[in-house]
């Protein structure tokens, strides 16, 4: 939870404004926000509407996994964490990774690089762009010292950030041993030399991409389908490797 105090401050002040106007509002119910909601923003669709622990305040989350809050009519909003001061946690940090949380075993493994180390037990997918720097970070650090796991690396060219991106994916997919050339130009910087002209499920992957709001790589989904963002390392990945 990175706040600093100015932030913090605003946040607080900002819930107290938002409970005192609440209280002059009257209370309502889930279905009378959703309504007064989508009735002030008829562009935010809501995809479920939750009281908060705090009176008169309400959570709404709008169909692109943003949550929000707001009093009972409506008429007055907040963006920013809802923090729990006494067990200094936040509550929208908690509930972001509730609505990203992913059915690990629906994801299309066919579509992905497999990489099985050791026996393969644990089970790691990663959404990755062949020129994103945090990516190669990810592969030579991060990544570096596990055992024990099967890696599915799905390749997700970022085009826009990475123009020879998609290229290079497919000069990985249409490669003899996919995974030998992902890991010698990922960990060991040997070129790329072969054909980019096969059939392959980049398309697919960048739609179940998109679908699953991944927007930046590396994006990392462990078997109790949380999905964290970052080139985060080899201790932290380990914990999420091994919880439940």
């Amino acid at each position: 939870m990175k706040k600093n105090l100015k932030s913090l401050a605003l946040g607080a002040s900002l819930m107290m404004a938002l409970a005192a106007c609440s209280q002059a509002a009257g209370s309502g119910n889930a279905g009378d926000v959703k309504k007064a909601f989508e009735g002030r923003f008829p562009g935010k669709p809501v995809k479920a509407v939750t009281a908060t622990p705090v009176k008169g305040i309400y959570e709404v989350v709008v169909d692109n996994k943003q949550v929000v809050y707001t009093n009972a009519d409506a008429s007055y909003l907040f963006v920013g964490d809802l923090i729990d001061a006494v067990k200094k946690e936040s509550l929208t940090e908690k509930k972001m990774a509730e609505l990203n949380k992913v059915d690990f075993k629906s994801l299309p493994f066919e579509y992905a690089l497999k990489e099985v180390r050791g026996k393969g037990e644990r089970k790691l997918a990663v959404f990755s762009d062949p020129d994103c720097p945090f990516c190669k970070k990810l592969e030579r650090e991060g990544l570096k010292n596990l055992d024990n796991v099967t890696i599915y690396t799905f390749l997700y060219p970022l085009s826009q950030l990475h123009p020879d991106a998609m290229r290079k994916s497919k000069q990985i997919w249409c490669s003899p041993d996919k995974v030998a050339a992902w890991s010698g130009f990922m960990r060991d910087g040997k070129p790329l030399t072969g054909p980019d002209n096969c059939d392959t499920p980049l398309e697919k992957i960048q739609q179940l991409g998109e679908k699953l709001g991944i927007t930046g790589t590396p994006g990392l989904i462990f078997a109790n389908g949380q999905l964290v963002p970052g080139a985060i390392d080899g201790d932290d990945i380990e914990k999420l490797l091994n919880a439940k």
